[in-house]
């Protein structure tokens, strides 16, 4: 059976979509899902061995100049690969209507979707096939776990969701010398962040444990933030610019993980890694860490601020 599978972004929504593939792996043999993917997380899919084919959408990038000569070349080769294949079923679980108008419209096969209840965009249900009714009160991944149930028709799995992915980076990876612990410093939004004086109170209760720090980033900012955090502390690392595969495999390996809500907090939970992860304006009821060894730890006023570095370090410590 192939399958076409759209979640394009972002990189917490489209990890949240593995356990689903490893649903549909263990209930119907021998399936095979090519993953329509924002070009910039087109690694993930490849972790997974349900997963066949990758083709990397770029409409981010191609919105900036929709018209001009190489991006409608990109266009219709996106379109020609799409096209290529006639798929026993396609699941849109973005739900939005650029996912189901430039993606689920362009390929061949019966089309799955969420109905209008269900959707973020409910005229993209108009695009659909087939449409089911799906409890928004759910967490995202077992939203998409019921939607692939649905739409392939298989018997729901109640057990918790498997990533199926964790292995993929232990096995090209020893035991590291000095055990570590990575902090996740970084998330898009302002409000998100931890204070720079409340990483650097943790770092400082971390000196006496023997356990190493290191702080991995992506951009200029982050890593001017990661080598003012690491300052004056002969214990932390702050990492070169990694891919995202080789994030992976670095938390993949550390002791634990302490996080602000960000797309690698939803890495760590994919790779059964401990973390604990700092809530602030966000609720992470629906969308916080899903998997083994996922911790909360909320601001009682909705305040990165309002969250003490003593309080996090004593629940890291008594896991470590």
């Amino acid at each position: 059976m192939r399958v076409l599978l759209v979640k394009t972004s972002s990189m917490g929504d489209v990890l949240h979509s593995l356990p689903a593939l490893t649903d549909a792996q263990h209930a119907i043999p021998n399936i095979q899902f090519d993953w329509a993917v924002e070009e910039g997380f087109a690694q993930i899919p490849t972790w997974h061995s349900a997963v066949n084919q990758v083709i990397p959408v770029a409409i981010r990038r191609w919105r900036k100049n929709w018209f001009s000569a190489p991006i409608r070349a990109e266009r219709t080769a996106f379109r020609d690969q799409l096209q290529a294949t006639q798929y026993d079923a396609i699941i849109d679980a973005q739900g939005l209507l650029k996912s189901a108008f430039l993606v689920t419209r362009l390929a061949h096969g019966p089309k799955h979707g969420y109905d209008r209840q269900s959707i973020r965009e409910p005229l993209a249900s108009f695009f659909y096939d087939h449409r089911y009714a799906v409890s928004k009160r759910q967490h995202a991944v077992e939203r998409i776990r019921q939607l692939f149930s649905d739409s392939l028709g298989y018997a729901r799995q109640t057990a918790q969701g498997d990533y199926a992915i964790a292995h993929h980076f232990l096995q090209s990876s020893s035991e590291p010398a000095t055990p570590y612990v990575i902090f996740l410093h970084s998330t898009t939004r302002d409000d998100k962040h931890w204070p720079e004086a409340h990483w650097r109170d943790l770092i400082a209760l971390m000196a006496e444990s023997g356990i190493h720090v290191k702080l991995p980033w992506g951009t200029e900012l982050e890593y001017q933030r990661a080598l003012r955090l690491a300052d004056g502390f002969d214990f932390v690392e702050v990492l070169p610019k990694l891919t995202l595969a080789q994030v992976a495999e670095q938390i993949a390996n550390a002791k634990a993980v302490v996080s602000v809500d960000t797309g690698l907090s939803h890495l760590t939970a994919a790779l059964d890694k401990p973390n604990f992860t700092l809530f602030g304006p966000t609720d992470p009821g629906l969308i916080g860490g899903y998997g083994q060894y996922q911790n909360t730890i909320k601001s009682s006023d909705n305040t990165m601020a309002n969250i003490c570095a003593l309080e996090v370090y004593q629940q890291l410590a008594s896991y470590l």
